[in-house]
């Protein structure tokens, strides 16, 4: 039986023999392009699927924040002071990660192939050969053993997890930033020794006690059999420095609203600010620690002392950054007209002041100092050329992010307890970790007070320190230090502790600050102003012996600051042309500006100097003894003569501080410059102001910057 060729649609059979194989081509290339749109559809839908199912993780935060600020409101509406924003945050947080963790199954996808491959290393990136096609796949984490099944909850979970570069690079920087930018300098640079030492030998020591006692736990736990993997003295170490950075949020907004006495607010405050950034620093430097040899986790000398080195060069590098960064920005705010569109001043200073973060971790510093500096610095300076507007919309701007980037945070802590997929929660562990923690701030608080209290005058009371060791609190910093790495099995221990710690800290010692300033005998509804109406107080006597109680190196950077450093980078403060030499004149006139002389002129006119930047100055109890020594004296027709006297270099003498601190009542006392307004007919060097001949000026008056 053979095959006899017909007619195929009206074509001889030879010539359809001859069309036979463009036509099966043909087919062949319709159905393959089908096939690709079929994947091109697939593709697009699992796009839009992976849209939506983002847009309901991030909605989910929102409504987070939400529902805590419907709280916040209702809390201070019913004055409730037992729990602070930042524990909702976190209930709320848990409860959500509850829901996401046991509450919600996404149905397993069919689709899903797992295959076997003999690879030794767990690349980042696969390139995968499907039919010809290449496909990229990308690294997202280990499948632990018997969860096969349970891919698709874990993706969902993951999805809610974020990458720690987002806390480091966006969350972390307006906090840090407002911190300084809204720091009460007055009080803050009265208490700056004790502040120093709390937060750079307090630190230390704490991390140093911490890791020898968290060592001594884990050498216990390896001899009973408990500890699953690699835990080394640089491990304890670490654990020291990031559980030493404190942030007692809580404990502040509880002071600030009852008005807490505002020495140990600048304490407590203080200290908090600075430790964050040791605390950073000090465990880079651990990190950094690699000794000569096999053994990376012995103990060497040079290794330590290089580990050091980078802690010291680490730090000033970060800080020149950050003060380098504020500098620029007055003078680009002094020297152009950008004060005249508020809109581009304040996105200029927002950028700037975010860009210091990316800037030093791009250079290898620490982001965390450099913005903390570079707020500081913001705020002393480039604040004072910032146009009404801006001024207002800055703090207003930077406080929003803070609050909205902390209580974001602390919402996703109390998200991660379920959602993270690496927790490692060791009994043993965590109990020497709260013991560590006591400790540690015990050896940080006491020791250190007691030492501070042998050259304070104002000492700090036991109840005081009693306080701050009780306020201890741990935050967003710890946190974020100890989720940035979670790669081995040491880090996951330590990030699963750590969240521990921050949910006692904050519920348990946030909610008992009250009971604890009851218990304290710690004065409240304190006037933050009244130190300043007091010590005008003070007889002669008195005031001559509080030039002693202040720091000398401060006295002599204020008074360098206010004479130079403040009339080159701003439009306040004393013209150059009055404070340099003489010899110095086209260069003191080309860098002040024509605003520096309206501004002196119409304040020398009336009767009164303004700073805006008052908070820095401290009262007579501290750096009151700190003037200038230049005297402009004005006449009734506003002509200006300017005086110096003969001690413009160190600072002024012993004889001429006295004499500032007895001043009389009819005597205007002018920080950084002695403004003497007299009639044409007087001596420019009178500093006494006639009887006020009309009731405007009938009351002398103190003015202070």
């Amino acid at each position: 039986m053979g095959f006899t060729p017909r007619r195929f649609l009206g074509v001889k059979p030879s010539k359809a023999l001859l069309l036979f194989p463009f036509l099966l081509t043909f087919l062949l290339v319709g159905s393959q392009g089908e096939s690709n749109a079929m994947d091109n559809v697939s593709t697009e839908r699992l796009a839009e699927e992976s849209h939506r199912q983002d847009s309901a993780n991030l909605l989910i935060f929102i409504m987070l924040l939400t529902l805590t600020i419907l709280t916040i409101w209702l809390f201070k509406h019913r004055r409730f002071r037992f729990l602070h924003e930042t524990g909702l945050a976190m209930i709320y947080g848990l409860l959500v990660g509850v829901i996401l963790r046991f509450g919600i199954h996404v149905p397993q996808n069919m689709s899903d192939v797992i295959l076997s491959c003999a690879v030794n290393a767990s690349p980042a990136t696969l390139l995968v050969n499907v039919s010809g096609r290449f496909y990229e796949y990308t690294l997202k984490g280990e499948v632990s053993r018997g969860k096969g099944l349970q891919v698709q909850d874990d993706e969902m979970l993951r999805k809610v997890t974020f990458d720690p570069e987002v806390f480091f690079n966006i969350l972390l920087p307006p906090i840090i930033f407002h911190a300084g930018y809204s720091l009460k300098r007055r009080h803050f640079f009265r208490n700056i020794g004790s502040i120093l030492a709390y937060a750079f030998m307090g630190t230390v020591i704490s991390c140093f006690v911490i890791g020898l006692i968290m060592y001594g736990f884990v050498s216990f736990m390896k001899v009973v059999g408990q500890l699953g993997g690699d835990f080394f003295f640089t491990d304890c170490l670490l654990f020291g420095a990031i559980i030493s950075a404190t942030d007692p949020v809580t404990v502040l907004a509880i002071f600030n609203e009852l008005k807490v006495d505002v020495d140990l607010y600048a304490l407590l405050f203080g200290e908090s600010v600075l430790n964050d950034a040791v605390a950073i620093i000090l465990s880079s430097s651990i990190a950094a620690y690699q000794p000569a040899g096999d053994n990376s986790h012995s103990f060497e000398a040079m290794a330590m002392l290089k580990s050091f080195g980078i802690f010291l060069g680490v730090f000033s590098g970060s800080f020149a950054l950050g003060v380098a960064t504020g500098v620029m920005t007055a003078l680009v705010t002094k020297f152009t007209k950008l004060r005249d569109f508020p809109l581009l001043e304040t996105a200029l200073f927002f950028l700037m002041s975010w860009s210091t973060f990316l800037l030093a971790e791009a250079c290898g510093f620490t982001g965390v100092v450099a913005v903390l500096f570079c707020g500081i610095t913001q705020a002393h300076y480039t604040f004072n050329n910032l146009s009404p507007d801006s001024q207002d919309r800055t703090k207003q701007l930077f406080e929003l992010l803070n609050f909205l980037a902390e209580n974001f945070i602390f919402s996703y802590m109390g998200l991660t307890l379920f959602s993270f997929q690496s927790h490692v929660f060791n009994p043993m562990f965590i109990i020497g970790a709260f013991v560590a923690v006591f400790l540690g701030r015990a050896a940080n608080i006491y020791p250190l007070s007691f030492l501070l209290n042998l050259g304070r005058k104002n000492k700090i009371g036991y109840n005081f320190q009693h306080v701050m060791m009780f306020a201890g609190l741990r935050g967003a910093m710890t946190f974020a230090l100890s989720i940035r790495d979670t790669a081995t099995y040491a880090r996951q221990m330590m990030f699963s502790t750590t969240l521990l710690i921050v949910f006692f800290t904050v519920w348990i010692c946030g909610g008992g600050t009250t009971p604890m300033l009851t218990f304290m005998s710690i004065p409240v509804g304190v006037d933050a102003n009244q130190d300043n109406s007091s010590s005008a107080m003070l007889d002669g006597s008195q005031r001559r012996n509080t030039k002693h109680e202040s720091a000398w190196p401060f006295r002599i950077w204020y008074n360098f600051d206010h004479n130079y450093l403040k009339p080159l980078l701003t439009h306040s403060g004393p013209p150059l042309t009055a404070t340099l030499p003489t010899c110095c004149g086209p260069l003191a006139r080309c860098l002040t500006s024509p605003q520096a002389y309206e501004v002196w002129t119409q304040h020398n006119n009336e009767g009164r100097l303004h700073d805006d930047d008052s908070d820095f100055i401290l009262n007579d109890a501290s750096v009151s003894s700190m003037f200038a020594d230049v005297t402009i004296s004005t006449d009734a027709s506003g002509s200006r003569t300017v005086n110096r006297s003969s001690s413009t270099g160190g600072g002024p003498s012993d004889e001429g501080l006295d004499h500032e601190l007895a001043l009389g009542e009819h005597e205007v006392a002018i920080r950084g410059t002695r403004l003497v307004l007299d009639d044409p007919v007087e001596p420019p060097t009178t500093v006494t102001l006639p009887p006020p001949p009309s009731p405007q000026c009938s009351e002398p008056r103190r003015h202070r910057l």
